[in-house]
């Protein structure tokens, strides 16, 4: 028996549908599976931060007078720094 024109049409349309509900079904997973590893980074990335700081104010703690050397040292050689340019464009 001879399929009619309506009759192909119609299982191609439905053939599609399928292929087009399992391309969706595809990008979905993809998506999910894209946020899953982005909110792993997020969470490794906000541990690794907090243990960097964890460990930083562990030090400064342990070297309390070499923190405050250090600190003013940068702030001097800062201010002497913005200092030497200011008088520089004003002089110019």
């Amino acid at each position: 028996m001879s399929q009619t024109v309506v009759e192909r049409t119609a299982d191609h349309v439905t053939e599609s549908a399928r292929q087009a509900s399992r391309a969706a079904n595809a990008i979905a997973d993809a998506i999910e599976d894209g946020v899953g590893v982005v909110r792993r980074a997020a969470k490794q990335g906000g541990d690794a931060a907090e243990e960097f700081l964890d460990d930083t104010t562990q030090r400064f703690e342990r070297h309390l007078v070499l923190t405050v050397a250090a600190t003013f040292a940068v702030g001097v050689t800062a201010g002497t720094l913005i200092g030497w340019m200011m008088r520089r464009r004003v002089n110019t």
